[in-house]
């Protein structure tokens, strides 16, 4: 197989070849970063490259291989992550300009799971001004490689756009409102938002504190699956992580019998184009077809939730910048200064009502995960949005609360969820879809993504590049 055929692999599929000595960890990362060097100046997907330190780990990977030894599951396999993530003596400037002199010591958890699996991290990729809205002005924002006039996808942009583009063979992202489903929606990828606590915090820049869940974005479900499940699991580093010592993840089932999968068509089809409706009504036929039992049922009225959402978010980032906000308010960009600035007018008393809808809301989703074992929903509306449209959202609060109508309930909730493709618009657009889980279900996510994949081929296609 020669390099040019092996951009797109999956990663486990690559990690086969290397373990069989078919292609050496030395061989695959230097044709990568040979096409970052060529591709991502004109997709902006990496804040930095990490040549040097990743030719090193790939020779170490090699060695590793011709002694024998043992390996992990990812050994000589190139992954890339989000520069929120600390890599120890790398910069981590999270999208602004006022970090992008800060070197961590040491790995974030997750990022040292990798590596401890046998990854070789190729760099960071860019995101969002703090993994906000929108991309501080001084950054070049990462270019969707299906259409370049269209957006790439909130905070975890550049990891939807490298993965998608074949600059690396998954990536780890982190969701607030919706940032891990977007970009994979966006880029016609699978991305996992974990079950809040599932995957250690520690070492990942914060946003807001309770709403913040980080996970992997792939070309696959079973990528997804294999990358959560080196990355999730307790950390005494970070107190809010969940006391499973790892995931268990069961071997992948030919079809869904058995499955209850809810859906709510009113919820679901209200205001939402046409093209997302029909892709979603396919999808639902191609679950039925495996077997999956389909329930029809009413979901929560998500509009308080989605309309104090920037409330919950904007209190906990003011917390977040707290040392450099306002010390430093006009190094910020409009976007994230707007967001700190609501969440330091927001009163005490208006945080702790927001809390309790927020925990009144949880009550009533898990009662109805109760009775399913995964919901079905879009990831967002419409597909990928002009930038020009993005513009008018950022703007806008009412057009905003339209687009994470189907993704921020679940950040609030903490209810793990998986983005998967399920079609493309008339313009060639990739069109999303998303399972919700009870909380602890990501083993259902992935039985059903993987699957769903089995019988579909919408992860297979690729951009033109």
């Amino acid at each position: 197989m020669s390099n040019s055929d092996l951009h797109y692999l999956d990663a486990g599929a690559l990690a086969r070849l290397i373990r069989a000595r078919e292609i050496s960890p030395v061989e695959i990362t230097s044709a990568i970063l040979d096409r970052i060097a060529r591709l991502d100046p004109s997709l902006h997907s990496y804040a930095l490259v990490m040549r040097d330190q990743a030719m090193a780990q790939a020779k170490a990977a090699e060695q590793q291989l011709l002694a024998d030894g043992p390996s992990g599951p990812l050994l000589g396999v190139p992954i890339a992550v989000k520069d929120l993530y600390w890599v120890a003596g790398s910069p981590t400037a999270a999208g602004t300009t006022i970090h992008r002199d800060f070197v961590p010591t040491e790995d974030a958890t997750a990022v040292r799971r990798l590596r401890e699996a046998g990854a070789i991290v190729l760099g960071k990729l860019q995101l969002t001004e703090g993994a906000f809205a929108t991309h501080h002005p001084a950054i070049a924002s990462p270019v969707n490689p299906w259409h370049a006039d269209h957006w790439a996808g909130a905070s975890s942009s550049g990891s939807g756009v490298a993965t998608a583009a074949g600059l690396c063979y998954g990536s780890l992202g982190t969701d607030t409102g919706g940032s891990i489903r977007f970009p994979s929606a966006a880029n016609g990828l699978t991305g996992i938002k974990p079950t809040w606590g599932r995957v250690s915090r520690h070492g990942v820049f914060e946003l807001g504190a309770s709403l913040d869940h980080a996970g992997p974005m792939a070309r696959s479900a079973a990528d997804a699956a294999l990358l959560l499940g080196i990355i999730a699991g307790h950390d005494p580093l970070d107190p809010t992580s969940l006391p499973e010592a790892r995931l268990s993840l069961p071997d992948a089932a030919h079809d869904l019998r058995g499955l209850r999968i809810g859906i709510d068509y009113a919820w679901n089809t209200e205001g939402t184009d046409d093209v997302i409706v029909q892709a979603l009504d396919r999808a639902v036929n191609t679950l039925k077809e495996l077997g999956a039992e389909i329930r029809e049922v009413s979901f929560p009225d998500v509009r308080a939730v989605v309309d104090e959402w920037q409330v919950n978010c904007g209190a906990e980032v003011a917390v977040a910048h707290a040392d450099t906000f306002p010390r430093l308010a006009s190094e910020y960009g409009p976007a994230l200064t707007r967001l700190i600035e609501i969440g330091r007018e927001t009163s005490a008393m208006r945080y702790q009502e927001v809390l309790l809808n927020r925990a009144a809301f949880r009550g009533k989703v898990n009662k109805l995960m109760s009775e399913i074992d995964l919901l079905i929903a879009p990831v967002q509306p419409f597909a990928a949005p002009t930038h020009d449209q993005l513009s008018a959202l950022a703007q806008d609060p009412d057009l905003n609360a339209r687009l994470i109508q189907f993704t921020a309930p679940f950040n609030s909730t903490g209810h793990p969820s998986m983005a998967l493709p399920c079609g493309f618009t008339s313009a060639g657009l990739p069109i999303g879809f998303q399972f919700v889980a009870p909380h602890g279900g990501e083993a259902l996510l992935c039985r059903a993504g993987i699957a769903f994949q089995r019988v579909t081929n919408w992860h297979c296609a690729h951009p033109s590049l």
